[in-house]
C-alpha cells in the first residue's frame, strides 16, 4: 500500500470510529473471535461480500451502505455481549447467527414477537429500535448526529435526547428510553 493508499485508509478508519464507535476492522475481529467466526462466515450472516468485508475492515470502504448489514452488526453485538455473559451457548449462538442472517430485523409493521432458531425472543420494540437507529445512522454518522443533538438541547431537549440516544447509543440504551416512553 503506498502512502496515498494508507493515508485514505487512515481517514476511512477515523471515520468509521465516529459512525459506529470504532475502526470497523477492529469490531469485525472482536466479533469473529466473540462468536468463533472465520471473515468467511461473518461476510455470509453480516449480507455482504467477502471482499466488500475485506475493504470495509482495510479501511478501502469507510461507510455501511445498507441498513439491514447495520442491523445485523448490532445484533451480532448483542449475541456476542450474550455469549460472554454466559446467557448462550456457542451451538445456540451459531442458531442465532443463522437467524440474523435471514431476517435483518423484523418489519416495523409486524407488530409480534420473532422466535430465534435458539428459541428466544427478539421483542416488537428491539425490532423497532433497530429499525429507528438503522434509518438515523443510513442519513448521517454518529458525530452529526451528536452535532445536531447538541444544537437541539437548549430549544427541544427531548428531541435533542432521542437523536444521541437512537443515533449514537446503544441497542439497550434505545429499548429502555423507548420503553420508559412508551408507558
Amino acid at each position: 500500500m503506498d502512502a496515498a493508499q494508507q493515508e485514505a485508509a487512515a481517514k476511512a478508519q477515523e471515520l468509521q470510529s465516529q459512525w459506529y464507535g470504532e475502526p470497523l476492522g477492529s469490531l469485525f475481529r472482536r466479533l469473529i473471535d466473540d462468536l468463533g467466526l472465520n471473515q468467511a462466515r461473518l461476510a455470509t450472516v453480516l449480507g455482504l461480500s467477502a471482499p466488500m468485508l475485506s475493504q470495509l475492515m482495510s479501511g478501502q470502504r469507510a461507510k455501511i451502505g445498507n441498513p439491514a448489514v447495520v442491523q445485523r452488526v448490532q445484533a451480532l453485538q448483542d449475541l456476542a455481549a450474550d455469549v460472554a455473559r454466559g446467557e448462550v451457548s456457542a451451538g445456540d449462538a451459531t442458531q442465532r447467527m443463522d437467524e440474523i442472517r435471514r431476517t435483518a430485523a423484523g418489519s416495523v409493521l409486524n407488530n409480534t414477537a420473532q422466535h430465534t432458531a435458539a428459541g428466544t425472543t427478539q421483542t416488537p420494540v428491539k425490532r423497532v429500535v433497530r429499525e429507528i437507529q438503522a434509518l438515523l445512522r443510513s442519513v448521517s454518522d454518529a458525530s452529526e448526529i451528536l452535532d445536531a443533538s447538541a444544537t437541539l438541547a437548549g430549544t427541544h431537549p427531548e428531541l435533542a435526547e432521542f437523536l444521541r440516544v437512537y443515533g449514537a447509543g446503544r441497542t439497550s440504551d434505545a429499548v429502555k428510553h423507548y420503553e420508559e416512553h412508551q408507558n
